[in-house]
Formats: C-alpha cells, sequence, structure tokens
C-alpha cells in the first residue's frame, strides 16, 4: 500500500517524465510505480524483476532511460555500493533520507536511519563553514549472517 510520501513522489515523477517529452508508455510507468513502492534502493534489473512480478514487462534498457531521465530531474538518486553495478532510490520530497550499510561477503545492503549521526553532519557542516545540500554515508563490512 502506497504511502502519501509515496504518492506525491509518484506524481512527481509523472510530471517529470511528460515534461521530458519522449516516448510514452507502461515502462515509464511501471518503473514509477516500481521505485514508490521500495524504500530502498534498486538496480536496473531489480526495477525489471519488481515489475514483471507486478504483471508488467519493462526491457532493462527502457529502466536505464527512465531511470536516467528521473535522476536527471533530481527524483532518483545514485548509490554507489562499491559492489560493481549501480543502484537508485527515490529522492522523496522534504528531503527524507536513509543511509546505508553493505556486507563485503555476501552484498547484503541494509538501510539505516541515525539522528545523532544527522546532528553531527549538521554540527560538522557548522564547523567548517559548509551548508550541506546532501551527504551520502555508506558503512561496509560484514553482516551479522556472514560474521558467524
Amino acid at each position: 500500500m502506497a504511502s502519501a510520501r509515496d504518492s506525491e513522489w509518484s506524481e512527481l515523477a509523472d510530471r517529470a517524465l511528460r515534461a521530458a517529452g519522449g516516448r510514452r508508455g507502461g515502462a515509464r510507468s511501471a518503473v514509477v510505480a516500481v521505485f514508490a513502492e521500495h524504500d530502498c534502493c534498486l538496480s536496473a534489473s531489480d526495477v525489471a524483476s519488481a515489475a514483471a512480478r507486478r504483471g508488467e514487462r519493462v526491457g532493462t534498457a527502457s529502466v536505464y532511460r527512465t531511470v536516467e531521465q528521473l535522476r536527471e530531474r533530481g527524483l532518483l538518486a545514485r548509490v554507489e555500493t562499491g559492489e560493481g553495478g549501480a543502484r537508485y532510490e527515490a529522492v522523496v520530497p522534504g528531503g527524507e533520507h536513509h543511509h546505508h550499510a553493505v556486507c563485503e561477503r555476501c552484498g547484503r545492503l541494509t538501510p539505516f536511519e541515525d539522528r545523532a549521526l544527522e546532528r553531527a553532519i549538521d554540527a560538522i557542516a557548522r564547523r567548517i563553514g559548509h551548508r550541506v545540500s546532501g551527504h551520502d554515508v555508506l558503512l561496509r563490512g560484514t553482516c551479522e549472517r556472514c560474521d558467524n
């Protein structure tokens, strides 16, 4: 079930894609729907697989094209996990976000939020005289399943 935040993001994404022009089709709508339903980052193949589970067939080229259009308009962010392929996640209105921990053995990606970390980043920004417009935090190590 989509939240109000997801619906708002979907509407913004649909408007941005309409404004971008190009081919209008089910693939673009399917990509938007998949990102709206997921709280964390996805690869292009994850998006195509999720669309297929919804009964919508979307080619990888269409996924990449749509992802790039949304990224250019600030509605998707590229998440570098250091494991090869790129992953993307929705940039939601209001700046709400989370960070990630990636297991160097199995590739498992775990999202997390931490208010103390956000306060520390704000304090560092003030100390060094920067206005921070965004930040990425990626922790690398082994997850509890691989550590045992």
